[in-house]
This record gives structure tokens, C-alpha cells and sequence, in this order.
């Protein structure tokens, strides 16, 4: 028995070894390391023949290494605005280094230098770069600053879908300055959303854009007055009950749904599972209104993006008092008119936070469902007295959809 034992001490001593071998022999080669792993203290040769490829904010430099065994690395160092200095690194695999960030199109000085396997770096060989105009000068010139309700409406163009940063800033009346007021980040290439909180008061607004390493464009500066916006009176909601209209399930009827109740353990709107689309109710608002965005509050808790919440939906409105009631496309453009009716918005509640797959949310996606999410309606909307959501299909892909509640913002006219 003894030596059974001493047979498994030593398949585990050699495993354990075998393992750590394994480990060792499949660590990442990253190509270059700056630890010292050389005693050779000779200063190695430079890089010669040296060529430039610019792009926009930087360029490609390439190179022919010395004819020495001991060159880890290619280290080249430059300077790409009036504050901040770079280095930017290159494996002795290969023959070309990247320089970027570079603030303007202009020309700027780069130092490179081989670097030994014992950290040792050569002479300075300095060249110069001349980048082609930077991403976020691009985006720049095509911002545009227009009014919207309780605020501003911001568009751009970003062509190549690089990673920007479009900044607002705001005059505050406190600290009589431009303050940033908010930093929308994005690699679309269509630009197109609005900042809101701002009463409807003349203001001075201004935008500028900026990129990952800091850079920042000049500043478009424009003065507006925000659109007034209030929230309406959801005590003067009323049914509007419609031949096309889905039928109710499980006793949560209509006006559940502007009753101010979020919880999760309330009722809502439902509509009765098995009998199919259109997924859709009509009530009045109470007043003719300019609709600026109507706040959705899904079904939170373990509902949350899933089972019948709304993930496709379009808002419809009716400025005819009594519209008369009409079978709804299911795909329409914005603006379209269909009878008494016309396209609000097309709309598409957002992925969860987490970024986990729906179905599998935590408790941070409940709360961003809990806490409602705000679709604007454009400012080109014509005023109606009457609301229709249209689903188009839901989270759980089943044929019955539900929501908690509405809050509809707009100027009552």
C-alpha cells in the first residue's frame, strides 16, 4: 500500500512538471521585451533607408534594421500636439513602425532608435512626417447646431467611422462660462442626436470633436433658443378604442398604462396572447401637441428584454378629432401618411447595458428598464391629439406584447 501511494506521489510530482513546461513553452512571444536579457553593452547601429507613408493623423515609417543579432526593438518618439509626447514601438521582426495621433496636417519630427536586447539605444535618427489631415478635423466642419425641445440637435458626418468624440458645452449661468454639458462618443458615420434639459431661454451652445489622444477641433458656437417642452397632463389620457386594436389580456387594460406605476408588480398594458398582430392601442392625449418624446417603460424585473416587451414598436398620431380607425402597415418611413393617421418614429428599444444576451440581464439592466428610456419624436412632427403604438415584435418573438407605463413630453399647443 505504501508504495501505491508513492506511485501516485510521483504521477503527480511529474504531471505538475509536465504542466509547468507545457505553461512556459506556450507563453506569448510579444516580440520584444524591455527587461534586459543581454550582457552585450555595444551600442547598436541605426536605421537606415528610411521611408515615409502619411495617412490621416499619422503615418507609416519604414525602415532597414542594422545587421546585428543583439536588436530587440525599433523605438521611434515624437511630439503630436503642444502637450503630449508619444512613443510608439517595433519588433525587430519587423521593418515598420506606426505614428499616429498627430494633432494637424503639418510637419512633425520623429526620433528613432534600435534598442539592444541589454536596453541599450543607439544614435537618434530623426526624420520628419507631414500626416494627412486628422479624423476628428474631418468630422468637424460638418457639425451642425440646430433647436430642439428643452434643447439643441446635433449632426455630423464621421465617413470613416473612426472613434470621436462630440462635445457639448453650454453656457452656465452660474459660473458664467462655457461648461462641457455633455460627450457623446461614437464610429457612426451619421451623426444625429439631441441634449435636453435647457428651458426655453436664448443660450450660447457650442460643440467641438475630439479623438482618443486628446485632440481637440476648434469650436462651433452658435446661440439658440430650446424649443419649449413640458410634460403633459396624463390625467386628461383617454381610451380610444379601435376596431384594430389588439384585445386585452389578463385584465390589464388601457389605462394602466399612464397611471404612473413603474413597480413591476402593477399592471399595465397586455395584450391577449393567441391573437396575433397587429400588436397595437390607441388612446388621446387630452390636448392638440407638438410631441417632442414619449418615455417607454417595459416590463422590468424578470421580464426585463424579454417575454412581451416591446423591442421593434412605431408611434403613430392623429391631429382629427375622432380619426378614424385604420389597419397600419407594419414597415412605414417616418412621416408617412396612412388616413387620418401619420408615422411619428420607427423605433428600437436598446440592447441591455450589461451587454449580456437577453435572457441572462442582471440587475443593472432592470434598473436601466425600471428607470424608462426616451424616444424622441422630430422636431418636423405635425401636432396630433392621438397616440397609436404599433409593435412590431417583441423581445420574447411571441405574439403578445405589454408595457408598464408612458410619459409623453411635448408643447401643447
Amino acid at each position: 500500500m505504501k508504495h501505491y501511494f508513492k506511485y501516485i506521489y510521483i504521477s503527480i510530482l511529474l504531471i505538475t512538471i509536465g504542466c509547468g513546461c507545457l505553461l512556459s513553452a506556450c507563453k506569448k512571444n510579444e516580440g520584444y521585451n524591455t527587461e534586459p536579457v543581454s550582457n552585450d553593452k555595444t551600442k547598436p547601429g541605426v536605421v537606415t533607408n528610411i521611408k515615409v507613408d502619411n495617412y490621416h493623423g499619422g503615418a507609416y515609417i519604414t525602415y532597414d534594421l542594422p545587421n546585428s543579432d543583439n536588436i530587440l526593438y525599433v523605438l521611434a518618439k515624437y511630439q503630436i500636439n503642444d502637450k503630449t509626447a508619444r512613443e510608439t514601438k517595433a519588433s525587430y521582426y519587423t521593418d515598420t513602425i506606426n505614428v499616429d495621433g498627430f494633432a494637424s496636417n503639418k510637419p512633425y519630427d520623429v526620433t528613432l532608435y534600435t534598442v539592444s536586447r541589454a536596453n541599450v539605444m543607439s544614435d537618434p535618427v530623426k526624420v520628419t512626417v507631414n500626416p494627412d489631415v486628422p479624423f476628428y478635423k474631418l468630422v468637424s466642419p460638418t457639425i451642425e447646431i440646430s433647436t430642439d425641445f428643452g434643447g439643441v440637435n446635433i449632426k455630423a458626418l464621421n465617413l470613416n467611422k473612426k472613434e470621436v468624440g462630440v462635445i457639448l458645452i453650454a453656457m452656465d449661468n452660474s459660473t458664467k462660462a462655457l461648461e462641457v454639458n455633455d460627450q457623446h462618443y461614437t464610429n457612426a458615420d451619421t451623426i444625429n442626436y439631441s441634449v435636453r434639459g435647457f428651458p426655453a431661454v436664448e443660450r450660447k451652445f457650442g460643440v467641438y470633436v475630439t479623438d482618443k489622444f486628446g485632440n481637440i477641433s476648434d469650436t462651433t458656437l452658435v446661440d439658440i433658443t430650446p424649443l419649449f417642452e413640458t410634460q403633459l397632463d396624463k390625467t386628461k389620457f383617454t381610451v380610444y378604442k379601435q376596431p384594430s386594436d389588439s384585445q386585452i389580456g389578463y385584465g390589464w387594460e388601457l389605462p394602466y398604462l399612464w397611471d404612473n406605476k413603474v413597480d413591476g408588480y402593477s399592471n399595465g398594458w397586455h395584450t391577449q396572447p393567441g391573437t396575433g398582430k397587429p400588436m397595437q392601442c390607441t388612446f388621446g392625449i387630452g390636448v392638440t401637441a407638438q410631441i417632442s418624446r414619449i418615455k417607454v417603460y417595459e416590463r422590468p424585473l424578470e421580464y426585463a428584454f424579454f417575454h412581451g416587451n416591446p423591442k421593434n414598436f412605431s408611434w403613430w398620431g392623429a391631429t382629427k378629432e375622432s380619426p378614424a380607425d385604420v389597419v397600419l402597415p407594419q414597415s412605414a418611413p417616418v412621416g408617412t401618411v396612412v388616413g387620418d393617421w401619420v408615422n411619428l418614429g420607427n423605433y428600437r428599444y436598446p440592447n441591455p447595458p450589461s451587454g449580456l444576451q437577453p435572457g441572462f440581464t442582471n440587475a443593472a439592466d432592470e434598473k436601466f428598464v425600471m428607470a424608462g428610456v426616451d424616444f424622441l419624436v422630430p422636431a418636423s412632427a405635425p401636432a396630433v391629439k392621438y397616440l397609436r403604438l404599433l409593435v412590431h415584435d417583441t423581445w420574447g418573438r411571441g405574439d403578445a406584447a405589454h408595457l408598464m407605463e408612458v410619459t409623453v413630453f411635448g408643447k401643447p399647443l
